[in-house]
């Protein structure tokens, strides 16, 4: 009843079209109007575009018309309403023509194709010479959202018979502290251009309405009001604020800085500018809890929003007294790049323990020489203690525990020392960071100019442990042999060698239950290597470091208790390369092992020394590992005691309020009441010793 052209793609027919064949000589304003009509009412409901093209003469590419595209004349599924009304002025390109093609063309869609019938087409013309006074046609800008001192840009369309859009001004009213810039663009007629919006970091948050003029040769005008939404922007020191703790946690801001160090799960960012106020930091940390995006590359000025979030960095009394104040689920912009920061100057030691806190999060350079004073745990994590004036001492180690002496030279050791660590969270990290080019980094070796990010967390990644200031490198290290290694030990005179050598949980029992067994597992199930062939790599290290030592008679710590199976196992592995019989081992005690997972054992040379009576062990409840007695008759017939001892570690403190083997504070750490306890059983033990030979070695 209302016939009408029907297109619709298919396999064999990719862009389906039709093509109107206009004579516009005399005419101008052509103007082309039709209706795009749903005619498929099918389940189906693919997305099917429809454009306008045309071009002059009947060769040549065909010119795209924006204004005229319909990038969906579908609904449904199963409907078939949609009506699209297309009505476009050609370009004056088109005017008096002997033939001007115009194209309407739709594509073979994704699915199921829908018919989208193409009805009362209309073309219009006004004789040419006369004066054409048709509107301008354009779309307003949406409401745009900029922040300050960053700005944006603003899109506009607008289309008129000229092709010009002679103006664009910021009218009313005058906004102090927005501009609006230049168009990209001399024309956007039947098109979009975009406008510049700079926004000074003076304009305050909030709503700002503004219009848009657009003008045409035919001194027409069209005005566009819309409102300028400028967000506030929070800066890194405000953020920090002046204190250890800040008033914003919780809260979501929007601020912006430099990327001055990229870590694995996130990155250290700072304020370009600063607020110049001491007691404020101008940096930051943004945890990304992954990689970060290719966006982070130090040097960058991103805009973060975020979430402000203060960390505990342990669960000692420290640690709560020094969150460490992080942006967590940041979104991330990219707002310059090649952006220097110069590293704000810091000395050692502080002059009272804590002044780091206000340099928390930013680029410094420290302008003193540090000594690498404890290599513990850089292997482990990445992490080497340093410190100005030299090693640090500990201070119950020269005082009493308490003494006005200890509280003075612990005070000293936190206002001298900070981490060097590599920022990474991988455990064991090959190759491992900060050696020097001899792959040994030497607890009394130098490193000066060092330049890095500070940070405040565990000094050992462990859950429990200490807390400290960290510097995180930004330029490479290279670390001075102040204290090299002699090249022999020194002489001692003579004739029996006794040595001594922790072989870390040394299990022929292999571990089941590897790196699952906590917390679920024993201790015993956790011991040990994972694995057949992890023991062989342990045990092909553990045997050429104790024929290094080439000592007599060697104290054993941290063997399985397994009778002396694990004993023997490594006595086996050193006689397989120096030659049968060069080493035994001491029989099981009498008084047993304990029962412990590991314990402390004996191997010895039977050609340099021999037993004189039987291995005995201290009995007495309070140890954790019975320690071990054997008394050795010399070469030249002197005898002599050894003693392998090895008392309960100080390692997992106990929590229990008012436990008096908990850390007391005073430099001692805990258990100290335990192993105190340890130290007088074993010196009766050690008497008891002395009756057959006044001369006893211990070791451990």
């Amino acid at each position: 009843m209302n016939p009408t052209i029907a297109l619709a793609g298919s396999g064999t027919a990719d862009a389906p079209n039709i093509v109107l064949h206009l004579n516009t000589i005399g005419q101008q304003a052509i103007q082309v109007a039709y209706k795009l009509r749903d005619l498929d009412g099918s389940v189906d409901d693919a997305v099917q575009p429809v454009a306008l093209q045309y071009r002059i003469g009947a060769s040549g590419d065909f010119i795209n018309l924006p204004v005229g595209f319909v990038a969906d004349a579908s609904t449904g599924p199963s409907l078939s309403t949609v009506v699209n009304t297309v009505s476009v002025t050609l370009p004056s390109a088109a005017n008096n023509q002997a033939q001007v093609q115009v194209r309407i063309i739709t594509s073979n869609a994704t699915g199921n194709d829908e018919y989208i019938g193409i009805d009362d087409i209309s073309v219009t013309g006004s004789p040419a010479g006369g004066v054409i006074n048709l509107p301008i046609v354009s779309t307003c800008p949406a409401n745009p959202s900029v922040q300050q001192g960053v700005g944006g840009s603003i899109n506009l369309s607008a289309t008129d018979e000229d092709s010009v859009v002679n103006g664009v001004n910021l009218t009313s009213p005058a906004i102090a502290g927005i501009t609006l810039g230049a168009l990209n663009s001399a024309s956007i007629d039947g098109g979009i251009a975009s406008l510049t919006l700079e926004v000074s970091a003076s304009v305050p948050a909030g709503s700002y309405p503004a219009q848009v003029m657009f003008s045409n040769n035919e001194l027409q005008s069209k005005s566009c009001d819309f409102t300028i939404s400028v967000e506030g922007l929070i800066t890194l020191p405000q953020i920090q604020g002046s204190g250890s703790s800040i008033p914003m946690v919780g809260a979501v801001v929007a601020t912006r800085g430099v990327v001055t160090k990229v870590l694995n799960n996130g990155f250290f960012m700072q304020d370009l500018v600063g607020d110049d106020d001491i007691s404020t930091s101008d940096g930051i940390f943004v945890f990304t809890s992954s990689p970060p995006s290719n966006l982070v590359v130090a040097g960058n000025e991103l805009r973060v929003s975020a979430t402000v979030v203060e960390r505990a960095a342990g669960t000692g009394a420290v640690s709560v007294a020094r969150p460490l104040t992080q942006l967590i689920s940041p979104v991330v912009s990219l707002l310059s790049t090649g952006n220097i920061m110069t590293p704000t100057p810091v000395f050692l030691p502080e002059s009272t323990e804590g002044e780091l806190e206000r340099f928390e999060g930013m680029l410094v350079s420290i302008q003193v020489p540090l000594t690498a004073s404890q290599n513990f745990f850089q292997g482990r994590y990445g992490q080497v203690t340093l410190a100005a004036d030299g090693r640090l001492q500990k201070p119950t180690n020269l005082f009493p525990a308490g003494s006005p002496e200890a509280t003075f030279l612990a005070d000293q050791n936190a206002r001298s020392r900070i981490i060097l660590d590599d920022g990474s969270s991988i455990q064991n990290a090959n190759p491992t960071p900060f050696f020097a080019a001899d792959n040994t980094l030497r607890s009394g070796d130098t490193v000066s100019g060092v330049i890095g990010v500070i940070d405040y967390g565990l000094a050992t990644n462990f859950v429990d442990g200490p807390s400290d200031y960290k510097i995180h490198p930004t330029e490479p290290l290279v670390f001075n042999r102040d204290n090299p290694r002699t090249a022999s030990p020194q002489a001692v005179g003579g004739n029996i060698r006794v040595g001594s050598f922790n072989v870390l949980n040394y299990f022929t029992t292999i571990d089941a239950i590897g790196a699952n067994c906590f917390p679920s597992g024993t201790r015993s199930d956790c011991r040990g290597a994972d694995s057949t062939a992890e023991f062989q790599r342990q045990r092909n290290k553990i045997i050429p470091a104790i024929l290094g030592l080439n000592a007599d008679v060697i104290g054993l710590m941290e063997i399985e208790n397994n009778g002396n199976v694990a004993v023997q196992d490594l006595v086996n592995g050193l006689n397989a390369i120096v030659g049968n019989g060069i080493y035994a081992s001491i029989p099981m005690p009498s008084g047993g092992s304990g029962t412990d997972a590991i314990r402390v054992a004996m191997i010895y040379k039977p050609a340099r020394v021999s037993l004189h009576g039987g291995a005995s062990s201290d009995t007495n409840s309070i140890h954790n590992r019975p320690p071990l007695a054997q008394t050795f008759s010399a070469i030249n017939g002197e005898k002599f005691s050894v003693v392998v001892n090895h008392f309960k570690s100080k390692g997992s403190c106990p929590s229990g309020s008012g436990d008096e083997n908990a850390d007391q504070g005073d430099g001692q750490g805990c258990w100290n009441v335990l192993r105190t306890q340890q130290a007088t059983a074993l010196s009766i033990f050690v008497s008891i010793l002395q009756g057959v030979d006044p001369d006893v070695v211990i070791v451990g």
